[in-house]
């Protein structure tokens, strides 16, 4: 039996979203330190779907920890009430504690981590703007490999954060004491524009990535056209239409304070997504 199949397992941990940028991550990591895992997904054998309360006690049962991802975002209309149940439901099935992944530089996410402080459980906020995954699992993947990053941006620097300190950090508290109560912040060690960052991915391929400024407008075209769900459209347009606006560009240790090393860097993560292929046009063809 797989550790995903512990269902009723002392210390069982819920990931919710794990098939997801940070969930994958995370679920992973548990389960070769050894962390019977339960999977919150709605293709799981016993399914999670935030849509579906329903789905959420099944889920619950016998669970220890939860990594709590809420999709699309924490900045949509009604995940403070879907946070807020499922806390309390949280707290009526025994779980301890609840590791909540939030959105940085979001007034909404700010009202459902209070929302997680006052559930009653241990708590540890991962708080994360835009990852650096966004151009290797996300929107833009297919734009590297057109060679064209169109978006509008502007001039604003981001600290990208890679998905893979989010889960160390995640995995840490979900497994460790001294992290409950903890807001972490999490940023990469500095600040690039997204020009920046496609110029960064270019050297690690030794490809030039051309960076094209749009419109809002044209942005939420481009995203439809290429078949990105609506969803995610809505909440790409509201990251670059609103939160992108210089109030994520200053960095901060959440990394060094969570885990006691810095956090990586983004032509880290660029090297390594090259050495993979995910960008090798070839590989593609």
């Amino acid at each position: 039996m797989t550790n995903t199949e512990h269902a009723n397992s002392e210390n069982t941990v819920l990931v919710l979203g794990a098939t997801g940028k940070t969930g994958s991550r995370v679920a992973a990591r548990l389960t070769a330190l050894g962390v019977p895992v339960r999977s919150g997904s709605r293709t799981a054998a016993i399914p999670f779907d935030w849509t579906d309360r329903a789905t959420w006690g099944p889920a619950l049962a016998g669970i220890d920890a939860v990594y709590l991802s809420y999709q699309p975002d924490l900045a949509v209309p009604g995940a403070d009430a879907d946070i807020k149940a499922f806390g309390a439901l949280a707290a009526e099935a025994g779980v301890r504690r609840l590791v909540l992944l939030s959105g940085r530089g979001e007034p909404e996410a700010l009202e459902c981590e209070a929302i997680v402080r006052d559930s009653g459980l241990e708590w540890t906020v991962v708080r994360c703007a835009f990852f650096a995954q966004i151009f290797s699992e996300g929107a833009f993947a297919d734009g590297i490999l057109a060679g064209e990053v169109a978006l509008p941006s502007g001039d604003v620097p981001e600290p990208f954060v890679d998905a893979e300190d989010i889960a160390d950090v995640a995995v840490a508290a979900l497994t460790s004491d001294g992290h409950t109560g903890q807001v972490y912040e999490l940023t990469g060690p500095r600040a690039l524009t997204f020009a920046e960052a496609a110029a960064e991915i270019g050297r690690a391929i030794d490809r030039e990535i051309a960076f094209v400024p749009l419109s809002r407008t044209d942005f939420i075209a481009a995203l439809t056209s290429y078949g990105v769900a609506a969803d995610e459209v809505s909440l790409l347009d509201y990251l670059f239409g609103t939160v992108l606006d210089g109030r994520n560009s200053q960095l901060s240790d959440g990394v060094f304070r969570a885990l006691g090393r810095p956090a990586r860097d983004f032509a880290e993560y660029a090297r390594d997504v090259a050495s993979s292929g995910v960008w090798s046009v070839t590989a593609q063809a």
